[in-house]
C-alpha cells in the first residue's frame, strides 16, 4: 500500500480527492490536513511514502512545506497539485525538489497514476507546464536585486531594506526602480507579483 498523506484547504476538494484515492486498491490516505505548517509535523507522525500538497494553504504555502519536508524526511516523496498553472510555481516546485507536479485540471484517474509514479521516485510533471517553464525568458535581476525585491515583497520600507543590507535609502529606491524598468513592471506591486509568478522569488 502507498501511503499517503493530503493537505487541501478547501474542505469539499479534500473529500473528493480522499474519496477518490480511498477507490484505488493500491493507496491509503493516512492523513489530510488543511494549512501547510501542519504538513511536516504530520508527516513525521504518520510517514507517509507520498504527500499530496496544494500550493495555496493557510499557514505556510505548500512549496515551502515541501522544501522543508525534503529536509526533514527525505524519504517522503512530495506531489505538487494546483490549479495555478503558473510555469513559475513549476520551477518552484523543482527547487524545493518536489518529485511530480500536476494540474487539478488532469483527468481524476491521472491523480492516482500520479502518486504511484511519485512514489517509485518517478518524476511526474504536467508536460504543458514543463513546455511553458522551457519558453520562460531567463531571470534578468541580480542576486542583489532580488534580495531587495523580496524583502520589498514582504512589505519591508525601503529604509528598513536600507538597514538589513547594509545599504543607503537612495541605493535601495534605485535597485527599485531598476527592477519595475527590467521587469516592464508598471509599479513595484506589479513587479513583485511579475517576480512571483516567474519563479524568481
Amino acid at each position: 500500500m502507498i501511503r499517503v498523506l493530503l493537505a487541501e484547504d478547501m474542505h469539499m476538494i479534500r473529500a473528493a480527492l480522499v474519496a477518490l484515492l480511498e477507490r484505488q486498491p493500491d493507496i491509503e490516505v493516512v492523513a489530510e490536513i488543511h494549512s501547510g505548517d501542519r504538513i511536516v509535523p504530520t508527516a513525521l507522525e504518520h510517514r507517509p511514502d507520498v504527500a499530496v500538497i496544494d500550493i495555496e494553504l493557510p499557514g505556510m504555502d505548500g512549496l515551502t512545506a515541501a522544501a522543508e519536508l525534503r529536509e526533514r524526511l527525505p524519504e517522503c516523496r512530495t506531489l505538487i497539485v494546483t490549479a495555478f498553472g503558473r510555469p513559475g510555481n513549476l520551477r518552484r516546485a523543482l527547487a524545493a525538489r518536489a518529485t511530480g507536479f500536476i494540474s487539478k485540471d488532469a483527468p481524476p484517474a491521472a491523480l492516482g497514476e500520479a502518486i504511484r509514479k511519485v512514489s517509485r521516485g518517478e518524476r511526474v510533471i504536467d508536460p504543458q507546464l514543463a513546455v511553458a517553464a522551457l519558453d520562460l525568458p531567463g531571470n534578468p535581476l541580480t542576486p542583489r536585486e532580488i534580495d531587495v525585491l523580496r524583502l520589498a515583497a514582504a512589505g519591508t520600507s525601503a529604509g528598513q531594506i536600507a538597514e538589513q543590507l547594509f545599504l543607503s535609502t537612495g541605493t535601495v529606491r534605485n535597485y527599485l526602480s531598476a527592477i519595475v524598468s527590467k521587469l516592464n513592471a508598471r509599479n513595484q506591486i506589479d513587479a513583485v507579483r511579475i517576480a512571483t509568478e516567474s519563479g524568481w522569488l
